[in-house]
């Protein structure tokens, strides 16, 4: 990532400044929830969403799959990396939650066919709900709750109580909300080389 104000370059990655007058400042972007989705799910969910235009001024190809199609559908590298990790392969998915002083991984295998998943980073316990076909997995704080599939597409279920799925918050039949934590989809390559302590779920 590059920004035209200091002329920085940026790791995607760890989101500090790597070359440019900010390298070296302490400064270091937020990490944010992010979601993967298929586009039926997406509109399903949010249907007065907007979409940024395709005519951009510019002569780029960016229909499904391009750019980077040919590298995604590969098991290669694009450059050479170290990975001593072998746990899994270095272009298998991981989901991984990042917070102040805890990370964690999840192989997106764990999500088969939409699994729920209850589990602890640190001492925060949380949910994570997923779909491996798709690589879209999104995690909440879950206050102590032991969630479950609910009965439609956008709901969890603990003790008979439905909770909606919303991008933001889980919320409750009460009112009650659990967080949505910062987390992304990951080669699995780049989250053990950047994070290579970072906690790992093994099934």
């Amino acid at each position: 990532m590059y920004d035209r104000q200091t002329h920085s370059l940026w790791n995607q990655f760890t989101g500090r400044p790597v070359v440019g007058k900010l390298t070296g400042s302490g400064i270091r972007l937020k990490i944010l929830p992010v979601v993967i989705a298929t586009w039926d799910e997406w509109r399903a969910r949010h249907p007065k969403t907007k979409v940024l235009s395709l005519r951009t001024g510019y002569d780029r190809n960016y229909s499904p799959g391009l750019p980077y199609g040919t590298y995604f559908a590969s098991p290669d590298l694009m450059f050479p990396a170290l990975t001593l990790d072998a746990r899994l392969r270095p272009k298998d998915y991981v989901f991984g939650l990042r917070m102040t002083g805890v990370q964690k991984a999840w192989p997106l295998s764990a999500f088969e066919g939409g699994r729920v998943l209850n589990d602890r980073v640190g001492i925060l316990e949380i949910v994570l709900v997923g779909g491996a076909t798709s690589r879209t997995v999104r995690a909440y704080r879950s206050g102590g709750r032991v969630f479950k599939k609910g009965p439609g597409p956008n709901q969890l279920s603990s003790k008979g109580a439905i909770w909606t799925i919303t991008e933001a918050a889980l919320k409750g039949p009460k009112g009650e909300t659990l967080t949505r934590l910062p987390g992304h989809i990951a080669y699995w390559f780049a989250w053990s080389g950047y994070l290579s302590k970072a906690d790992f779920y093994a099934k």
